[in-house]
């Protein structure tokens, strides 16, 4: 159980970014046409070409192949997929992984760099950020929050270079369990959402898109990612003694979580608002 509930933050780290639709959905021309249709393809997309590329690894190449056995992560050559092409006959298979990686890495830095301005920009709308990043220029750029993005993203990538991965490791697992801990907020943003629009009165049938799973999905959704989140490494618990170096590496997101959270909450005198009260309008300046 250790090395499963330990490997879901590398996955979930991989595998975080599809929620960006819901920035997205902010700036889409037809929002109500062409959200519910990306959220149908991103399903299917993810469950083809993430969970079928490893379900066809694991029926080619078995956990006990030696390559796999005496290799490091940071050798492409003898990665499970080079193995796979390789076994084909395909000579160029470490190239031709070497540009998948590549053009992901080029699309998740892109997707980020999105993400991370537009978030920033409605902060400082918001009032929760210095106003400078709320600044547009003549093309509705936020260029000062990319600005600071772009130098972020930059000091991350300079990590990879720093005591032999040590400081990558540590950028991986607060990346990784920031996104845990951003699922079950919108887990429980989504559960609030819909049970505040039955309070208020509101039809069903008004929205464009409704999860299917509702209520069990955000239910599922929020146990489950605070699961993976408390569980990663609990066997620093376990021992002797505390393991106070492996608990920071795998747990220095959460303070910093709460500091912020908890911190906000106290300056503002912020409450839990209730459903009946939930602002539903799309234009929340109203």
């Amino acid at each position: 159980w250790e090395s499963i509930l330990a490997i879901f933050m590398v996955a979930g780290f991989s595998f975080q970014g599809t929620e960006l639709i819901g920035v997205a959905a902010g700036e889409a021309e037809d929002p109500e046409k062409n959200v519910p249709k990306a959220i149908n393809t991103i399903f299917w997309r993810i469950l083809l070409f993430y969970i079928g590329a490893f379900i066809v690894i694991g029926f080619l190449i078995p956990y006990t192949d030696p390559n796999l056995l005496n290799s490091s992560v940071e050798n492409v050559s003898i990665s499970p997929f080079t193995l796979v092409f390789d076994r084909f006959g395909f000579a160029f298979a470490a190239s031709f992984i070497n540009a998948i990686i590549l053009t992901a890495v080029l699309s998740a830095g892109n997707s980020g760099l999105y993400s991370s301005t537009r978030m920033l920009y409605a902060l400082a709308k918001e009032g929760q950020a210095p106003k400078i990043f709320g600044k547009l220029n003549k093309r509705g750029v936020p260029v000062p929050a990319l600005i600071l993005t772009t130098a972020i993203g930059l000091f991350a990538f300079l990590t990879s270079f720093i005591g032999e991965g040590t400081a990558y490791t540590w950028i991986v697992n607060i990346s990784g369990l920031c996104g845990f801990i951003a699922w079950v907020g919108i887990a429980v943003s989504h559960y609030r959402f819909r049970r505040a629009f039955i309070a208020q009165g509101r039809d069903l049938k008004e929205l464009p898109y409704k999860a299917w799973l509702f209520p069990i999905g955000p239910i599922l959704a929020f146990i489950l990612c605070v699961i993976i989140i408390a569980g990663q490494n609990y066997s620093a618990f376990t021992g002797d003694t505390i393991d106070w170096y492996g608990v920071s590496v795998a747990y220095i997101g959460l303070p910093i979580f709460f500091a912020v959270y908890l911190g906000y909450k106290y300056i503002k005198k912020t409450k839990l608002v209730p459903l009946k009260e939930v602002n539903l309008d799309r234009d929340f300046d109203k």
